[in-house]
């Protein structure tokens, strides 16, 4: 328990020191932020500084690391996961800044990269043995064996795609990844099957937390998909190899709804040419209900708290 403490204001002590000193690195490479020409409510957010991913996931690893004595393979795998959810994200957010707008990789090369990570990171899973499927609220689990390939597939296209449509206002895809985290840590931690993975869970915690500093409504620096989509890679790591799939759309329900609401929309939308919601992702329709930026980001991270509270009962 000290030694997460330890980590915990170690992780949180580097994300505040990196992302203040990545603010004006971010602004003299001309890495701002290009604004979607149809929400109009952000164009004041034009040019600030993206790409602060970098800032809060290297805290994390550097802060975890070293206080994983003892980490298994899982741990390490998760890192690595992560961090090729990362690269995939700031090749797209750098495509972004070269072409001038919000355009980087193409949609099929986004899902190809994220697809690739997926299909390695689900295959280990089956090698490795880790197949065992935890049911939520209860204390059964059930081995799936190869099962776990495309259930692994589907959950890390899931969970990373959800954190990428979520981060869409001030400090939403960060608080509620924060709740997130916490709430999936504490989980491994009452399992009491890997530490280094609610260790890793806890560091992400910390530095979220400091990244929350300049990311809440007025953002001063915005993580990017460089950010949202590592952090995606992370959530699924640490749920899938603990063998809490079947949790991530409850801690995460905030993720799938951003998911379905824009699904849904897409799919109304060319048979009716109506709208379900005002605007999509599920976020902005509240924005233009006019609800605030930091409203909306406290009743996400809320409602992640009030379920993922749901899952720790159990151990009360």
């Amino acid at each position: 328990m000290h030694d997460i403490f330890l980590a915990v204001l170690l992780a949180f002590a580097f994300s505040l020191l990196f992302c203040a000193a990545a603010i004006p690195l971010l602004k003299r490479a001309g890495s701002g932020q290009h604004i979607l020409s149809y929400v109009r409510e952000h164009s004041k957010k034009e040019g600030t500084p993206t790409m602060g991913g970098l800032a809060f996931i290297l805290a994390a690893v550097l802060a975890a690391i070293p206080f994983a004595r003892n980490a298994d393979k899982p741990f390490f795998v998760a890192l690595a996961v992560g961090l090729g959810y990362l690269a995939v994200g700031f090749l797209d957010d750098l495509l972004k800044q070269k072409r001038g707008k919000n355009l980087g990789l193409r949609p099929y090369q986004k899902i190809i990269f994220q697809f690739g990570v997926a299909l390695m990171a689900s295959v280990y899973c089956c090698i490795d043995g880790l197949t065992v499927l935890r049911l939520p609220y209860t204390p059964f689990a059930v081995d799936i064996g190869w099962w776990m390939l495309p259930l692994g597939i589907l959950v890390f296209l899931g969970t990373v795609n959800g954190v990428n449509l979520t981060d869409g206002l001030d400090g939403l895809a960060g608080g509620t990844s924060a709740v997130f985290f916490l709430a999936l840590g504490c989980l491994i931690a009452l399992q009491g099957d890997s530490g280094a993975l609610s260790l890793l869970c806890f560091c992400l915690v910390g530095a979220l937390a400091a990244y929350l500093i300049f990311n809440a409504s007025r953002a001063s620096l915005f993580m990017g998909d460089t950010g949202s989509l590592s952090l995606g890679g992370f959530a699924a790591s640490a749920a899938l190899f603990s063998g809490n799939a079947l949790v991530v759309p409850i801690a995460g329900i905030m993720f799938v709804l951003s998911s379905i609401s824009v699904i849904l929309q897409v799919i109304y939308y060319k048979k009716t040419g109506k709208r379900i919601f005002l605007m999509a992702p599920l976020h902005h329709h509240f924005q233009q209900k006019g609800y605030s930026e930091g409203k909306i980001a406290y009743v996400y991270a809320a409602v992640t708290a009030a379920l993922s509270l749901t899952l720790l009962l159990p151990f009360v």
